[in-house]
């Protein structure tokens, strides 16, 4: 099947056979390799993405289901060669250590920082509540790190929030 997708703000027009995830669609047929295919199950978070400016695992997310929408990786959160306040934020907070899972983490971050709304440990539901540590600790519990750079990712969040 024909699909358009907008990627990182080009229009991509690809053949992609029905069963193809977004994530294999962006690594092997148009060689955005920054989307790691972790666990392959939407357990890791290593692949995530933003649709349409949300977070979503993209090894769950079939290439034809995205047709027409727009597609972020974080080879795209950059602009004009500067960096997105929170690639700059991970590099002088040291937000990471082996690397594998920093694209997921810096996608999801990024996705996390435009959901308004309360999460699972906000205490008064009717509020939006300020990103402390807790609640980005919560927001981000979907993108795992073997390496254990939490505390670092978490002080490189709360940089670009405050």
């Amino acid at each position: 099947m024909n699909i358009t997708l907008q990627v990182n703000g080009v229009p991509r027009t690809v053949d992609a056979d029905p069963r193809t995830s977004l994530l294999d669609l962006l690594r092997e047929r148009l060689g955005l390799i920054g989307a790691k295919k972790g666990c392959d199950h939407g357990q890791c978070g290593a692949c995530t993405v933003l649709i349409d400016g949300r977070r979503a695992n993209a090894c769950l997310a079939l290439a034809v289901a995205v047709d027409g929408r727009e597609i972020t990786t974080v080879e795209g959160l950059a602009s004009g060669g500067e960096l997105h306040p929170l690639q700059a934020a991970f590099i002088e907070h040291d937000a990471f250590q082996c690397g594998y899972c920093t694209p997921g983490q810096l996608c999801s971050a990024a996705g996390m920082l435009g959901e308004p709304g309360p999460s699972a440990v906000t205490a008064d539901l009717a509020t939006d509540p300020a990103l402390t540590p807790e609640e980005i600790r919560e927001r981000m519990s979907g993108n795992l790190c073997r390496c254990g750079a939490y505390v670092n990712i978490v002080s490189a969040i709360r940089e670009v929030t405050s």
